[in-house]
C-alpha cells in the first residue's frame, strides 16, 4: 500500500510538472507572437530602442544595417564644432557655404555674418545645410578637413559602422550609418548641455550681424507632444527617406529611439513614439531586449556575408540568466543567430545616390 501511495504521489508531481511545463511553453508562444506583432508594424528600415542612462539596448529591428544618415550627420559636426571653437565667435558666409542646397527660410547670403551660436541653431532646429557647411569652414577651413574631425568623433564615440563624408548628410558615395551608432550619438550629445537645450527648443529667431532676422521652427514635430520629449535629430533625402533619432523622458528615465528610412514622415512620430513606449515598458518590467531582422531590407546589396538563416525574420528571448548577467554588466543584450554569432553583424544596405534633402 505504501508503494502504491508514493507512485501515485509522484505521479501527481510528473504531471503538475507537465502542466507547467505546457503552461510555460503556451505563455512563451504567446508573448513570441505579440513582440512579432509588434515589430512587424515597424515600417522603418532599421529601428532601435536604448536605454540612455546604460547604452543598453531594449528593442531592435536590424540594428547593424548600413543606411544613409541624412540630416542627423548634423549631431556629430555639431559636436565637433563645440569641441574646436566658442559659441560668441564669428562667421562670414563664404560663397561656396551660400551656394549649399537649405530650405528656403534658412537660406544664407555670402558676406553675411553671424555668430557659432547661430549658426548651430539653424543647423539642428531648422536643419539649414549652409549653416552645417559654414561651421565647417570656420573650424577647419574646409569641409574636407572638417569630415576628418567627424569620424574620428564617430570613432571615439563607438559609432564604428558609420562613415561621413560631408558635413550636411546629404546624398553621396560611402556616406553610412546604423540605427545602433545613430543612438550611440545622440546619447553622446545629450552630454553637451547646449546640444540638448537646442535639439529641445520649438521656435526661435536668430539674427545676422547685418541685422536680418530669421525664424526657426523645429522639425521634430513631437517637441509639442506632452509625452515627455527631450529633443532629437530629423532627417530626409530620397536615397535615405526619413530619418529620427530622440530622446524621451519618463519619471526619471530616458528612452533613445533611432529610426532609419522610414517611408512617410508621419510614422517617425508614430514609431517614435511606439517604440520609446515598448523601451520604458522592457525597463519597468525588467523583461528581455528584442533583436529582429528583416530579409526584405537585407536582400539587395548585401555588403558582408549573411547566411540566409540570418536574414530571416528572428524572434530572440534572451534567457533569465543571460538577462540578468547583462542587467548587470549593463552591456546591450544580443541576439544570438543560428550561426552562432553572438554579436551584431555588420549586414549593409547598398548605397543609392540620389538628391534632395529636407532636414
Amino acid at each position: 500500500m505504501r508503494q502504491l501511495r508514493v507512485t501515485s504521489y509522484e505521479l501527481r508531481v510528473k504531471n503538475a510538472k507537465r502542466l507547467i511545463l505546457f503552461l510555460s511553453l503556451l505563455v512563451t508562444c504567446y508573448l513570441s507572437l505579440v513582440i512579432s506583432v509588434f515589430a512587424d508594424e515597424i515600417e522603418s528600415k532599421a529601428a532601435l530602442v536604448m536605454e540612455a542612462s546604460t547604452g543598453r539596448v531594449l528593442f531592435a529591428k536590424n540594428p547593424n544595417l548600413k543606411l544613409p544618415p541624412a540630416s542627423t550627420a548634423k549631431l556629430v559636426t555639431a559636436m565637433v564644432v563645440l569641441d574646436n571653437t566658442q559659441l560668441g565667435n564669428m562667421v562670414t558666409i563664404s560663397n561656396n557655404a551660400a551656394k549649399v542646397s537649405s530650405l528656403r527660410e534658412t537660406r544664407l547670403k555670402a558676406g553675411e555674418t553671424m555668430t557659432v551660436q547661430a549658426l548651430l541653431d539653424a543647423a539642428l532646429i531648422r536643419s539649414a545645410n549652409n549653416a552645417a557647411y559654414a561651421l565647417a569652414e570656420a573650424v577647419s577651413g574646409s569641409e574636407k578637413e572638417f569630415v576628418k574631425l567627424m569620424n574620428r568623433k564617430a570613432v571615439a564615440i563607438g559609432a564604428n559602422n558609420t562613415k561621413f563624408i560631408n558635413t550636411t548628410g546629404l546624398p553621396g558615395q560611402g556616406q553610412q550609418i546604423t540605427a545602433y551608432d545613430l543612438a550611440k550619438i545622440l546619447r553622446y550629445s545629450l552630454k553637451y548641455p547646449v546640444l540638448k537645450e537646442i535639439i529641445g527648443t520649438k521656435t526661435m529667431e536668430i539674427a545676422t550681424e547685418e541685422g536680418r532676422t530669421i525664424t526657426l521652427e523645429n522639425t521634430n514635430k513631437l517637441l509639442w507632444s506632452d509625452n515627455g520629449a527631450v529633443g532629437g535629430k530629423t532627417g530626409y533625402t530620397r536615397a535615405a527617406r526619413h530619418c529620427f533619432v530622440y530622446a524621451e523622458e519618463k519619471n526619471n528615465e530616458t528612452v533613445i529611439v533611432a529610426l532609419l528610412g522610414a517611408p512617410k514622415r508621419n510614422l517617425l512620430w508614430e514609431e517614435a513614439e511606439r517604440l520609446a513606449t515598448r523601451g520604458f515598458d522592457v525597463m519597468a518590467n525588467n523583461e528581455p531586449p528584442l533583436i529582429y531582422f528583416t530579409k526584405a531590407d537585407y536582400k539587395n546589396g548585401l555588403q558582408s556575408k549573411v547566411s540566409s538563416k540570418d536574414r530571416e525574420k528572428k524572434i530572440t528571448r534572451v534567457s533569465s540568466k543571460k538577462r540578468s548577467k547583462k542587467a548587470k554588466t549593463g552591456k546591450p543584450d544580443v541576439k544570438t543567430t543560428s550561426s552562432g554569432n553572438s554579436e551584431m553583424k555588420d549586414t549593409g544596405m547598398a548605397w543609392r545616390n540620389s538628391n534632395g534633402s529636407k532636414g
